[in-house]
Order: C-alpha cells, then sequence, then structure tokens
C-alpha cells in the first residue's frame, strides 16, 4: 500500500468520524439534550455515543393521562 493510499484511507476514517458526530448532534436535540455538547463528545467516543443517546430517556416527551 502506497503512502497516498493510506493517507485516503485515513482520510476517509475522520470524514465518517465527523459525520456520526454530527448526526448524534441531531439525535441530541431531537431528545431534548444539547447538540454542541453531544457533538464533541462523540468526536472523541464515537458509536458509544449513539449508544448513549438512544438509550438515554426523551427530555421532549409529553405524557398523555
Amino acid at each position: 500500500m502506497s503512502e497516498f493510499e493510506s493517507m485516503a484511507n485515513t482520510g476517509s476514517y475522520f470524514v465518517g468520524w465527523f459525520t456520526l458526530a454530527l448526526i448524534n448532534a441531531g439525535l441530541a436535540q431531537g431528545k431534548g439534550r444539547n447538540g454542541l455538547i453531544w457533538f464533541i463528545i462523540s468526536l472523541f467516543v464515537g458509536p458509544f455515543a449513539t449508544l448513549l443517546i438512544v438509550v438515554f430517556e426523551n427530555l421532549n416527551k409529553q405524557r398523555h393521562f
């Protein structure tokens, strides 16, 4: 593998990780949480942040009795 191919693969990895962080920020905002904070968390822990966002309770949900 050439040096250029190695750099291209690394660049794709970072683009994917950044995209996941953006998606996590949107998910977090949809659940009533701070998107910027979750974006930053996602940059460090990636898919684990997605799991946490999905598992945590929705702060926007309204109860109908």
